[in-house]
């Protein structure tokens, strides 16, 4: 088992503490194999193997319609002592008010308590009536960069080889264990993609035009990294003949976000210093869904870069927003905190870089600023912009 340090540290950090961590993420981004390290790690920690108690509620154990009260009490079955209990709960979301019986027993059974999850339910807005206050979620991605180099730590591909293999394949972390060609990874990414569409949409939501829906996906994929609206959507749809209303997209976007397909990336005014909510930009949960659903494609490389990027700072736990200053346009502005650092992704240098450059210098403050590319001859640094590789930017330790 390959260790994810980052995951596995905040897990550490939260040990013990009466809070109920709750892992979310897209299908097979790794959230189960969190839950295995962890098991590991009590273990070696010195905790009993009977005192850690793991359940995966999509195993065929379980009666599809299980209940709050019944899983309550087929946990509270196996505790039988007053020590501490470890329970790992995994895809909790298909036990119809599972947060009812997780409540009850952090308040009444001496646990420490992780779950994970990949869809709506796991959502804080629709947790906060029972577990308020009593929960932290930590994001788990696809595998970054550094992970998925740590994954092929037996291939005899050089750093720049695998950073264009984790260009083209992506980082769910089936894909980078295996030894695929690229049209077998696509065809895996595209069954996690269906599971997630089916299982945790169309269903969940009864979408009965799934073609329309399809289209509304297939419109975002195409457009990742750009700025657009529901209104461009449902003009585009009228534009190919079909119809429909602004408030149905608002619902098509939202439940894609609930499943961790897509993650809205808000703009930010960088003079009005607030959050605007108009134009924002949305990002796949991983690179391999677009080539998944429109082939891969040397003319989207650039979007996809973007795409690693705004990723690669949201695992660092940077809040990313687009900067907007006046009529020119930030890429991310990546707020942690009293840190804050600007960031341009261009695919080469110098053809793009000095409209990059212009529109960092035009922000005076002191706060680092990058431009992040793929250009073979990036480095350097003009008048305090930072120019750096994307390998560079992905593997550095700090900004």
């Amino acid at each position: 088992m390959i260790i994810r340090k980052e995951y596995l540290n905040t897990l550490r950090k939260y040990r013990d503490i009466q809070l109920v961590k709750i892992l979310v993420g897209i299908r097979r981004c790794g959230k189960s194999t969190i839950l295995d390290m962890l098991k590991k790690d009590l273990i070696d920690n010195g905790i009993k193997e009977d005192h850690i108690i793991c359940i995966r509620y999509t195993s065929e154990d379980f009666d599809e319609g299980m209940n709050d009260k019944e899983m309550h009490h087929h946990i509270k079955m196996q505790i039988i002592d007053d020590q501490r209990y470890y329970l790992l709960l995994d895809e909790v979301q298909e036990i119809n008010g599972w947060e009812k019986a997780v409540n009850s027993l952090l308040e009444n059974v001496n646990v420490d308590i992780y779950v994970t999850g990949s869809n709506s339910k796991l959502m804080s807005s629709e947790i906060s009536t029972y577990l308020t206050g009593r929960y932290i979620s930590i994001p788990v991605f696809t595998l970054s960069f550094s992970e998925y180099i740590e994954f092929k730590k037996d291939s005899s591909l050089t750093k720049k080889e695998l950073l264009n293999e984790y260009i083209r394949m992506g980082g769910f972390p089936i894909v980078a264990l295996g030894d695929f060609d690229e049209q077998s990874s696509y065809q895996i990414v595209e069954g996690i993609y269906n599971s997630v569409i089916t299982s945790d949409i169309t269903k969940r939501h009864n979408i009965t035009n799934f073609d329309l829906f399809n289209r509304v996906v297939k419109f975002i994929v195409e457009n990742v990294g750009k700025t657009f609206s529901a209104n461009t959507i449902v003009k585009f749809l009228k534009s190919e003949k079909r119809a429909l209303s602004v408030e149905s997209v608002y619902n098509y976007l939202e439940w894609l976000e609930k499943a961790f397909v897509i993650y809205r990336c808000p703009r930010y005014d960088l003079q009005g210093k607030s959050v605007l909510k108009t134009q924002e930009k949305f990002y796949l949960a991983d690179a391999s869904l677009k080539y998944c659903i429109m082939g891969f494609n040397p003319k989207s490389v650039a979007a996809m870069l973007e795409n690693i990027v705004y990723f690669e700072l949201r695992r660092r736990g940077y809040q990313v927003y687009i900067g907007k200053n006046e009529k020119k346009e930030i890429d991310f502005v990546a707020v942690k905190r009293d840190e804050r650092i600007y960031v341009q992704v261009c695919r080469n240098l110098p053809e793009e870089s000095d409209r990059e450059i212009e529109n960092l210098l035009e922000i005076k403050d002191h706060y680092p600023k990058y431009v992040v590319t793929l250009d073979e001859l990036a480095g350097g640094n003009i008048n305090g912009v930072k120019i750096v590789h994307v390998a560079d930017f992905l593997l550095c330790d700090a900004y």
